[in-house]
């Protein structure tokens, strides 16, 4: 059982949960977990042991140097609270990490342990996916879930995905099992634009994510940072003829599909964002609060114990990672790798 001492009782505390590496097209997810930690200033109360979950010739540990020591940095997932202040307080427990090389059940067990001692409410877990979606077009945002009625009460996508996983798929479903309320949250990245960083991408997994939770985010520099990126590949895919047709097919494509939501539901949506953050004043207060974290609570049983480059010319028929489909977002597991695995490394 964990023991948490000396971190006050939560005000219905989500859990916002990404992981680097193959669920994370562009690092837009892990990159929007990072911002919320910065921009609310979280405090990191514990960290899952590295040597229980990673492969260290897989993601290796970093050597640096403090005050003239030499000092390692191990690859892990830490957790850290942010408490969120303003006229409806609620408090955030951020989980940000590498997707682990081995025991998947164990790892989720220690995510869920600390999910029931913190009183979570709901978890959302983000990811990133590859697609065939033009960078000119607003990034689509799909959130699924496992349980049917969550579906239902949160307006989300209930997931008929079958396929390879990778461990957003995993803790969605651990969760589902343990009883937990979960929402996953993907965003689509085009395939032929797919090196990180990807600012819209990650602002529009934030701005998904103030809806669903009712939360008003502060962004920084977020909305400028993405519209630099795009200005960029713009110009990148104007230098070639065929890249630029290509994304002109996507954009008729995109268009064409959802014409009838253009004039509904998405602009609705837009707008009551638009008023939130008119009246809403700055953004809210926030600070951390940090202690150690011990052994997580056991809900599965583990049987084993244990700088942007130029868009390459797209083929006649372009072929995303893993399958990843239109990308509508729809399923997480169409994700693709996002990069060498030792770009993940903490």
């Amino acid at each position: 059982m964990i023991e948490l001492e000396g971190v006050p009782e939560l005000v219905d505390p989500v859990m916002v949960a990404a992981f680097e590496g193959w669920n994370d097209a562009g690092d837009a997810a892990s990159t929007a977990v990072a911002h919320l930690d910065k921009e609310w200033k979280g405090e990191v109360f514990a960290a899952l042991d590295a040597e229980d979950y990673y492969d260290f010739q897989v993601n290796r540990p970093t050597v640096f140097l403090e005050d003239g020591v030499r000092k390692i940095t191990w690859p892990t997932t830490r957790l850290s609270v942010v408490r969120v202040g303003g006229d409806k307080p609620r408090d955030l427990v951020l989980v940000r990490g590498i997707e682990p090389s081995m025991r998947w059940r164990s790892f989720c067990n220690e995510i869920l342990g600390f999910a029931h001692e913190l009183g979570v409410e709901l978890v959302v877990i983000m990811g990133a996916l590859l697609g065939d979606t033009p960078h000119t077009r607003p990034v689509p945002v799909s959130g699924v879930t496992s349980d049917p009625d969550l579906a239902r009460t949160m307006d989300l996508e209930e997931t008929k995905y079958e396929g390879p996983t990778g461990i957003v798929g995993i803790l969605q479903e651990a969760c589902t099992h343990a009883g937990v309320p979960a929402v996953s949250l993907w965003a689509a990245v085009p395939h032929y634009v797919s090196q990180p960083p990807n600012p819209k991408a990650t602002l529009a997994l934030l701005n998904r994510l103030e809806d669903l939770i009712g939360l008003r985010i502060p962004l920084g520099d977020l909305a400028e940072d993405a519209r630099a990126w795009q200005v960029g590949v713009d110009q990148l895919a104007a230098e070639d003829s065929e890249v630029a047709e290509y994304v002109q097919s996507l954009e008729e494509a995109r268009d064409t599909a959802e014409l009838p939501e253009a004039t509904g539901e998405a602009i609705a949506r837009e707008f009551e964002r638009y008023l939130r953050r008119r009246d809403g004043g700055g953004p809210p207060q926030a600070g951390g609060h940090a202690t150690e974290g011990g052994d997580a609570a056991s809900y599965l049983r583990d049987s084993q114990g244990g700088d942007r480059t130029r868009p390459p010319k797209p083929q006649s028929r372009p072929e995303p990672e893993q399958g990843s489909g239109s990308g509508s977002g729809s399923d997480e597991e169409n994700s693709g790798d996002s990069g060498p695995s030792d770009s993940s490394e903490d």
